[in-house]
């Protein structure tokens, strides 16, 4: 069946054709598997709950007839200000408006979030942009730049709120520096939600084409409720395609965790039990409570457009299992800065267990992609990544401000406390931090890494004060949700094969950081480029013959099962002074100056280098899981999710490797002009564009 909706059609509309319903809500109420939903262009201003979920065969399906022109908001207009003085204006809310809870006395809190201001849930808009909180009045009438912030200029566009009781309203004031908020566009955030079901197990659902924003979410740490303003909440098999999703004042899409009522930020109320235990308990919990490939996840986010969330464009805690995330553009994430904590990134998830993210932009966000416990399967691939680490920076710093200037420091990749096997092939790294891995068994093949690696052999502690406090995480059967045991972590189990690693200019405050903290053994701050930072490191041929003879009990002692697991690294190519690892092989050093330039955010980005000019014939490996071999922990192949071989035959382009391949992501030889990689998104905005086009 079909069910037609026009906001602008008569309230007592039967969702037919030629009496379409009004709202969404309307249809979302009835719609049963098989069904359609067709909206027509116009806002929105509800939070959609579906009552119903589809089937694999026979999916619901909402659908904007005209791409990302039916706008579904969680904002109301406000268009009763009155000036105060200056550019300062104020406006009276009715709390009765507030349905849901009030955003404006309900603040931002949740495990691992850092409370370095008083941050409320809602926002205030001036033409779809959410300005700056501040928690004085003072902030308003005299408002500086934030110093933290990625949009300086913007960021003396704030707002100040208060309670009334006796009225029973909230009051917020404003500076909109000039702009007189009843004549522009001004909104407030009402809901907390803006498509997705309050009920669990509402699956097979498909979102195509809309513009979705605004919404008033909470922190989505990994132990507790994780609200977004799209998400299936516990379900299976959504697909979420061609929307535009921004303005969050937390998370955009979630896939994430359900609620566990007296497992929700234990660690925040309860003190007790440290956060990393809470972990593992909700993780057990869920395992109990129905976490299966069977009932859970397999959901697919492909062609969005996701940017200006507060904490993250897509999160994910267990409910995102065995998905793909697919040519999305996911950018300007945080750049308020006004939100800290460990769970911050263009894309953060836990228990990616055979998640594929391919064919993503992810560029000026407080870390690009954070792949945080148990990213076993995971496989990143055919992305560009750049401008990922504080695209703006005072002219210097103190070592005192060092500190400070970390909250805000990201990267492009992030792998944590993980077993492996992570797959991460044919990507373009370009931040100055490429990759943060505190962590083991990855496989990094085909990238070209224009930044550094930094936390190597640490960060898997909870940094107690003065006694062990080791994370254990879980590992899983393959390709599977059940837990196949827990266990620290030894680090190594490393593989580098057929990558290019390229040192850029080092920032002078990024270089003071690293240089600040390096006397700590703190490698946090590391923007120089190479694999050097496994010096140290065994290759398999030293740690297999640790094994050499009796190794049961009985035989004398020995740290076999305790020091770092081996590295591998073959076929690498090093230019502008990065440095490879100790016990490469036959490592390629390039003599000549590499240049390398990003031009363009959006479709029309740009990688413009000479690499392909310096580059010698190769001899570099052709690699396939038979090369990759186990994660050491999980004991599973780098393969695809349904267990047949990868075999590394195709480049970021998606075209054929020869047999002796190019390093990096692009095979040589290609079409492009010698030099120059006109557009490497070329072929993502074309099938962006294609998907749009099929919708009209």
């Amino acid at each position: 069946m079909e069910y037609y909706v026009n906001c602008k059609a008569a309230r007592d509309g039967d969702g037919s054709k030629g009496r379409p319903f009004q709202t969404i809500s309307q249809a979302a109420k009835l719609a049963q598997p098989g069904d359609t939903v067709w909206v027509e262009p116009g806002v929105y201003r509800e939070w959609v709950d579906p009552a119903f979920g589809g089937t694999e065969e026979a999916p619901i399906v909402y659908k904007a007839t005209k791409p990302r022109q039916a706008v579904i908001t969680g904002a109301e207009p406000v268009k009763t200000w009155e000036n105060v003085e200056g550019t300062v204006w104020r406006a009276r809310i009715p709390n009765g408006l507030f349905t849901h809870r009030n955003p404006y006395t309900t603040l931002v809190s949740g495990d691992w979030f850092v409370a370095t201001m008083i941050a409320h849930l809602g926002d205030v808009y001036l033409n779809g942009k959410s300005l700056y909180e501040v928690t004085e009045l003072e902030g308003v009438k005299a408002p500086k730049e934030s110093p933290a912030s990625w949009d300086k200029a913007f960021s003396v566009y704030t707002w100040y709120t208060e309670q009334d009781e006796k009225a029973d309203e909230t009051v917020l004031w404003a500076n909109f520096q000039g702009k007189d908020p009843n004549a522009e566009d001004v909104e407030i955030s009402v809901r907390p939600a803006c498509f997705y079901p309050s009920a669990e197990g509402v699956g097979y659902i498909t979102l195509s084409g809309f513009t979705v924003c605004c919404a008033a979410t909470q922190w989505a740490p990994p132990t507790a409720y994780q609200e977004g303003m799209i998400g299936p909440h516990w379900s299976k098999g959504w697909v979420i395609e061609d929307c535009e999703i921004f303005e969050s004042k937390c998370s955009g899409i979630s896939l994430g965790k359900y609620l566990q009522p007296e497992n929700d930020n234990k660690w925040l109320h309860k003190k007790y039990k440290d956060g990393t235990q809470t972990e593992r308990d909700c993780i057990c919990q869920a395992q109990r409570e129905g976490w299966t490939k069977e009932q859970i996840g397999s959901h697919t986010v492909r062609r969005c457009d996701i940017h200006d969330c507060g904490q993250t464009g897509i999160v994910g805690h267990l409910g995102g299992v065995f998905s793909v995330i697919e040519d999305n553009h996911i950018h300007h994430i945080n750049n308020k800065q006004n939100l800290a904590g460990a769970e911050i990134g263009g894309i953060k998830m836990h228990a990616a267990i055979d998640v594929i993210i391919r064919r993503n932009h992810f560029h000026h966000c407080t870390r690009g992609l954070w792949l945080d416990w148990q990213a076993q399967g995971t496989r990143v691939t055919q992305n560009l990544f750049h401008h990922n680490t504080l695209p703006t920076l005072p002219e210097e710093v103190s070592p005192e401000e060092a500190g400070s200037l970390m909250l805000g420091m990201g990267e492009d990749i992030f792998v944590e406390v993980s077993h492996g096997p992570t797959l991460i092939d044919n990507n373009f790294l370009l931040s100055a931090r490429a990759l943060k891995l505190p962590t083991q068994g990855v496989a990094l093949v085909h990238n070209l890494v224009a930044g550094g690696i930094c936390c190597v052999g640490i960060g898997t502690d909870n940094g107690a004060k003065t006694l062990s406090s080791p994370r254990y995480t879980p590992y899983h059967v393959p390709h599977r949700t059940e837990i196949a045991g827990f266990m620290t972590f030894l680090h190594g189990d490393m593989r580098f094969y057929n990558n290019v690693f390229v040192q850029q200019p080092m920032h002078p405050v990024l270089k003071g950081v690293m240089e600040h903290m390096a006397p700590n053994g703190w490698d946090d701050g590391n923007i120089k480029a190479g694999t050097y930072v496994y010096d140290g490191y065994p290759t398999f041929e030293e740690w297999d013959k640790e094994f050499d003879g009796y190794c049961g009990m009985g035989s004398a002692p020995s740290d076999r099962y305790y020091m770092h697991l081996p590295v591998w690294a073959k076929g690498n190519v090093y230019a502008n002074g990065a440095q490879p690892w100790e016990k490469e092989a036959e490592p390629v050093i390039l003599t000549e100056p590499v240049t390398l330039e990003v031009t363009g955010d959006g479709a029309d980005a740009q990688v413009k280098t000479n690499l392909y000019q310096l580059l010698p014939e190769s001899k570099a490996p052709f690699v396939s899981t038979e090369t990759l071999g186990m994660a050491f922990e999980p004991e599973e192949k780098f393969e695809n999710p349904d267990g047949t071989p990868i075999a590394f035959d195709t480049d970021y382009l998606g075209r054929h490797r020869a047999v002796n391949p190019t390093p990096g992501p692009l095979e040589q030889g290609t079409s492009e002009a010698p030099g120059v990689v006109e557009s490497v998104l070329r072929d993502l905005a074309a099938a962006f564009w294609k998907g749009f086009q099929g919708n009209e």
